[in-house]
């Protein structure tokens, strides 16, 4: 088995999240620049054996398309362009910036810590990540 990669892609930052190579547990991995994602996560791939990519798809709250679906639609063409041998699936991401602020509350971070957007960013990938793990488990 290889790693699986989340995305919560924005257009300022890109959160990063991943499995260990046996696909049990979803870790925060980064924030990096949006102009960045692409060539980061292709070397990424490379280097650990990632061999799918989940990409939050931001819908709104009656399961419609928004105003970021299409940019996000652009990112993952960009994606499959230079990373063809990785299946990249798209997964709901509704809630999951309000759900890592919580996450950071109940986990006791600073208010300094959840003011930052990086660390709400990739704590949203990992929980795009994790609930992606889950739907798997009850789709089998």
């Amino acid at each position: 088995m290889g790693r699986i990669l989340a995305i919560d892609y924005g257009l300022k930052r890109v959160g990063l999240a991943t499995t260990d190579p046996e696909q049990i547990i979803a870790t925060a991995l980064t924030t990096i620049p949006a102009r960045e994602a692409v060539e980061f996560i292709r070397k990424y791939c490379q280097k650990e054996n990632v061999t799918e990519i989940v990409v939050g798809l931001a819908l709104d709250l009656r399961g419609n398309p928004t105003d970021s679906t299409p940019l996000i639609d652009a990112f993952v063409l960009k994606l499959k362009a230079k990373i063809p041998k990785v299946q990249i699936f798209l997964h709901d991401e509704r809630y999951t910036s309000k759900m890592a602020l919580d996450a950071m509350i109940r986990g006791g971070s600073k208010k300094s810590q959840r003011q930052n957007k990086e660390n709400i960013d990739k704590i949203s990938a990992t929980i795009i990540l994790q609930s992606f793990l889950e739907s798997r488990k009850y789709r089998s």
